[in-house]
């Protein structure tokens, strides 16, 4: 592979790293995603023949830093790994532009988590902040006991089918019990997404029933279920993931709020990269592997880097001045919803972290704008908003006039 091709991430020796040498770097050394993504954009892949069938069905997720440009849908996407605060990423644009694919490729990214050995999602954090009534009585028991109630495992990707029912998202009466007269709760998909991703394509297609469960699982973190004499409530910290083609139907304005990032995703516009994505796709589908394995190194690294900002991100701060333009500029969109503030600044504190500093620079804050404002404002409500005032103003001078004819009658 000659030198222009090679897709690798400039080290802390490289004299192109940073300007400061003396500052100390994370574990993998890369300048920035941005760059990385733009890189990859450009790594040419060799063709591979055909891999023998041995007719075993085997998943493999097309690799994240295999998808051509759409630089915008990587980056939101990263930035969420990095910081959950940031609320989710909602794709938005024609069908065949990558958006599923680029939600499944997180897969090879995603950090380990500690996951629950309960049905209840018991962790010791909740024990070591909240005592041993905060967990279920089992759960106590094991942990007075010295058995573990949770291990370490792999974060994953959790699907929504389009046709799930609202008891299979939340859960219900687990039918196997029932069988021997037992009954019992299970957990539905939002706690099985809990500290994964879960992706939701076709939202805008979504029973509004789910959508609602979705968002106010995603809001507060937890959700409870009641069946007859039974209740339960279970954790479900998950980001959230959505798809849509706009050709289908628009989303709800509350459900379009609930969503951090937006991310228009349009088709690839030189002949250059629509022929680099076709020769990709092929190689893919004849050979996952050898594709897969030629963007092993660098993809191991982007997760190394994840891993890193992450532990970076409490330690980044906004300046004040910062904080000023970024106010400024929602208070100049005339943005009502406060979850502006929060995507804006979660957001610029990610990219922060991934380009390994400790304060959010104006570059940040620009990056991230479009990302984290668009689609905020509301024709509707600013319409209606006027009209009210209108309103109000007419209500104070009928007033005004009603008291002024009440002090001529009184003289």
């Amino acid at each position: 592979m000659n030198a222009e091709n090679e897709l690798s991430i400039i080290g802390p020796d490289d004299e192109r790293y940073r300007s400061d040498p003396d500052k100390p770097t994370g574990p993998v050394g890369v300048r920035s995603l941005q760059e990385l993504i733009e890189r990859a954009t450009h790594f040419a892949v060799s063709t591979p023949t055909t891999a023998d069938d041995s007719g075993v069905a085997e998943i493999y997720a097309f690799p994240f830093l295999g998808i051509v440009s759409q630089d915008d849908m990587k980056l939101a996407l990263l930035l969420n790994l990095i910081n959950p605060i940031i609320g989710g990423v909602l794709l938005i644009g024609p069908r065949g532009t990558a958006k599923t694919t680029a939600a499944r490729s997180l897969l090879d990214l995603l950090p380990d988590t500690e996951r629950s050995l309960c049905q209840y999602g018991c962790l010791p954090h909740d024990i070591e902040t909240g005592g041993m009534d905060a967990v279920c009585p089992e759960c106590a028991r094991k942990y007075g006991e010295g058995e573990p109630i949770s291990q370490t495992e792999h974060a994953h990707l959790v699907e929504l089918p389009l046709n799930a029912r609202l008891e299979d998202v939340v859960g219900g009466i687990d039918d196997r019990a029932s069988i021997h007269h037992r009954l019992r709760l299970k957990r539905g998909i939002l706690a099985q997404a809990d500290q994964n991703i879960l992706y939701v394509d076709e939202v805008n297609l979504l029973p509004d029933e789910i959508v609602d469960a979705i968002l106010d699982a995603a809001a507060m973190g937890r959700y409870t279920v009641r069946r007859g004499p039974m209740a339960a409530t279970y954790r479900a910290n998950f980001t959230l993931v959505g798809s849509m083609n706009p050709e289908e139907g628009n989303l709800r304005p509350q459900i379009l709020d609930r969503f951090g990032l937006r991310v228009i995703v349009r088709g690839l516009d030189t002949p250059q990269d629509r022929q680099n994505a076709y020769l990709r796709a092929v190689s893919f589908r004849n050979n996952p592997l050898s594709l897969i394995n030629q963007y092993r190194d660098a993809t191991e690294q982007l997760r190394d880097e994840i891993i890193f900002a992450r532990k970076r991100l409490s330690k980044v701060s906004v300046p004040e001045k910062i904080f000023n333009v970024g106010l400024s500029l929602i208070h100049d969109l005339k943005i009502d919803s406060l979850r502006a503030e929060i995507t804006l600044f979660e957001a610029a504190r990610a990219h922060a972290a991934a380009d390994d500093r400790d304060e959010v620079t104006l570059e940040d804050l620009q990056r991230v704008a479009p990302l984290a404002l668009r689609l905020r404002k509301s024709p509707y409500i600013e319409s209606y908003l006027r009209e009210r005032i209108t309103e109000d103003q007419t209500v104070t001078e009928a007033m005004q006039a009603v008291l002024a004819n009440l002090g001529k009658e009184t003289r």
